[in-house]
């Protein structure tokens, strides 16, 4: 199921990309966190985070170094 994503983000960064400014607040990219995501916590996990990523993405939040989690989340004790 991950893999349409994965598909669907390789065509957008091939072919859609290159055609608009770069505009991403983040490094790595969120096509990259995307990829990144779905890669390491499938197809679930890497939705929510790739969906609460690109959430993030917009005028209001300052932006920085932002890497995909290695572990899912977890609330600390």
């Amino acid at each position: 199921m991950k893999y349409p994503f994965i598909w669907l983000i390789q065509f957008y960064r091939k072919f859609i990309s290159p055609m608009t400014p770069p505009s991403c607040r983040f490094h790595p990219t969120c096509s990259q966190y995307g990829l990144e995501a779905f890669q390491k916590h499938g197809f679930i996990k890497g939705f929510l985070l790739t969906t609460i990523r690109i959430l993030k993405c917009q005028p209001f939040h300052s932006g920085g170094f932002d890497p995909v989690p290695e572990k899912w989340p977890s609330k600390k004790k």
